[in-house]
C-alpha cells in the first residue's frame, strides 16, 4: 500500500500520520508497516534540542495506526468505524529512534471480539527492536 491507501483508510494527516507505507498485509491477520523517521518531524525541536529522539508514545501511536490500517483493510464493514487507543500493555523501549532512521512496525492481530481488538507489535531499526507492546483499542461508530 502507497500513501494515497492509507489516507483513504486512516483519518489521521499531518503532523500525525505516522505510517508511510504498507509493505505486507494478511488480512484478519499482520501487518508490516513503515515509518521513515526525518529530521523536519515537528516533534524533534522540542525532544530534545541538540540530540533528537522520537518519543516512544510516537513509536507506540505509529503501531497504533498501522493497525488501524490492518483492520480497515481487513474488514470493510469497518471503515465507518474509528478506533481509539484502550490499552497498552507490555510495552518496551530499548533503543532510540534517531532522525534518518526507518522504522519498520510488524503487528499481529491477537483478539478481536465486537467492538474491541489487541494487537501484538514490534518496532525495529535495521533489523534491531527498539520497542514492542501488546496494543488495545475500541471502535466507535464515525458520525461523520
Amino acid at each position: 500500500m502507497n500513501i494515497e491507501d492509507i489516507l483513504s483508510l486512516l483519518p489521521h494527516r499531518y503532523p500525525f500520520l505516522l505510517v508511510d507505507r504498507v509493505e505486507e498485509i494478511e488480512k484478519e491477520k499482520r501487518i508490516v508497516a513503515i515509518k521513515n523517521v526525518t529530521f523536519n518531524e515537528p516533534f524533534f525541536q522540542g525532544h530534545f534540542p541538540g540530540k533528537p529522539v522520537m518519543p516512544g508514545v510516537l513509536i507506540i501511536e505509529a503501531m497504533g495506526q498501522a493497525g488501524a490500517v490492518l483492520l480497515l483493510h481487513s474488514f470493510p464493514n469497518s471503515r465507518n468505524k474509528l478506533f481509539y487507543l484502550a490499552g497498552i500493555k507490555e510495552a518496551k523501549f530499548r533503543k532510540p529512534v534517531l532522525p534518518g532512521d526507518t522504522l519498520k512496525m510488524e503487528l499481529v492481530l491477537e483478539r478481536m471480539r465486537k467492538n474491541y481488538v489487541s494487537m501484538r507489535g514490534t518496532s525495529s531499526v535495521n533489523g534491531k527492536i527498539v520497542a514492542e507492546a501488546v496494543i488495545q483499542a475500541f471502535a466507535v461508530e464515525d458520525e461523520q
